[in-house]
């Protein structure tokens, strides 16, 4: 039920210098929220340079920072390479804050990095503690591998500053499916202030005309796209080498594919009548929901979609600059939820075009029955209500009353 929140305020931050996850992830929580709370207004704080190329929800708003990019070595670079990147941080840090010190949120939830790219929401979080907002951070179910993450998390000492900014730990995936934080010597502050709260759920959009695409079709997305190039390769690989391969495959390039690449691939697939490419597409769910199966590398929104609309699923997963995908990928396909290939195994045509044609015949992930925990919303919901609340409020109004 819909229930009345009085000028409640949440504010988000999605750091975004590469690819869409952070920044899908914090709409699909803030989508879920203004659905389940009126009076409850959403800002979320985004780098990514296509924020504005999303619908969202009435109540919900972002507000763009700069953009910095990650190159495939880690580094980063401002986006308009005529600006200093200490500048364009400069520039990033004083918007966050000048951005939480209008807004004055009754809680703070950051995605993914605790302390910001290159510790730019530190002095927001101070702030922000000061006057009594909630803080939350947000992990993904995988952040990377253990001695990869602790390396970069004690240069910067991110675990003790977790235990003395943040209120709260959520982990957007289930307990037996895996601990992001495990291999790392975590702070029992910081355990007691971890919780699980699963997988976050998609659902259809509400969209005119919400799948485009009528005829039956494998769905292969590379999510972002600015490192899904080899995936993309592999398939077009495939389809010339068995021309038995007669499924059409919907491939989305994602809009951080550089131009070169699109021109690329638009011209090898020009004699494969049975493959489509198309740059983009701002509604993926539709696009998940309305497939016969999904060809992906294993991103946590993919993810989160190939278990909600229960598709059969392929993996080649990144391995490089992060293990991230490939430690979920593993995990997945250990429980039997879906299939997945290295990306070794994915250059060889012969072994991709089998796996392809295996893909139309496998089970979905609900067959296995495991690990298919997908209430992260609700449980997010339940936390905002106990927070945003008083005790000594009478029961909340029914937006239908």
């Amino acid at each position: 039920m819909t229930v009345r929140l009085n000028d409640a305020r949440i504010l988000m931050y999605s750091h975004d210098s590469f690819g869409l996850g952070h920044l899908r992830r914090c709409r699909t929580i803030a989508h879920a929220l203004v659905e389940d709370y009126r009076g409850l207004n959403v800002l979320i704080i985004s780098g990514a340079t296509i924020a504005g190329a999303f619908d969202y929800r009435a109540r919900v708003d972002f507000v763009k920072i700069p953009s910095v990019i990650k190159l495939r070595n880690g580094e980063y670079t401002s986006l308009d390479q005529h600006i200093d990147l200490q500048e364009t941080l400069k520039m990033r840090r004083s918007i966050i804050y000048h951005t939480a010190e209008s807004f004055q949120p009754d809680i703070f939830i950051v995605d993914k990095e605790p302390m910001g790219l290159r510790g730019e929401v530190e002095e927001t979080l101070t702030y922000l503690k000061s006057r009594g907002t909630k803080l939350v951070i947000g992990l993904r179910d995988v952040m990377d591998a253990p001695q990869l993450l602790e390396a970069e998390w004690k240069r910067n000492d991110v675990l003790n500053k977790i235990e003395r900014f943040y209120d709260h730990v959520w982990v957007y995936g289930p307990p037996d499916f895996h601990d992001p934080l495990s291999g790392l010597e975590v702070p029992p502050g910081v355990r007691e202030k971890t919780e699980f709260v699963g997988f976050l759920q998609r659902s259809k959009t509400r969209g005119d005309n919400p799948n485009r695409h009528e005829e039956d079709y494998i769905l292969v997305t590379t999510g972002g796209g600015g490192d899904g190039s080899e995936l993309i390769d592999d398939v077009i690989r495939a389809y010339k080498f068995d021309r038995s391969l007669t499924q059409k495959a919907l491939v989305v390039l994602g809009p951080y594919m550089p131009t070169e690449q699109r021109q690329k691939f638009a011209a090898n697939v020009a004699d494969i009548p049975q493959m489509e490419i198309i740059d983009f597409d701002n509604r993926m769910e539709d696009l998940v929901a309305g497939a016969q199966g999904v060809v992906s590398m294993g991103g946590y929104n993919t993810v989160c979609e190939i278990l909600s609309f229960d598709k059969p699923a392929l993996v080649v997963p990144r391995i490089v600059p992060r293990e991230e995908q490939l430690i979920r990928a593993s995990r997945a396909s250990e429980l039997g939820l879906f299939d997945m290939l290295s990306p070794e195994e994915a250059e060889n045509p012969e072994l991709m075009a089998k796996a392809l044609k295996a893909l139309l015949k496998r089970p979905p992930p609900s067959a296995n029955g495991r690990n298919m925990k997908l209430d992260g919303l609700e449980n997010i919901s339940r936390r905002v209500a106990e927070w945003l609340q008083p005790d000594d409020t009478p029961n909340v109004i029914s937006a239908t009353a």
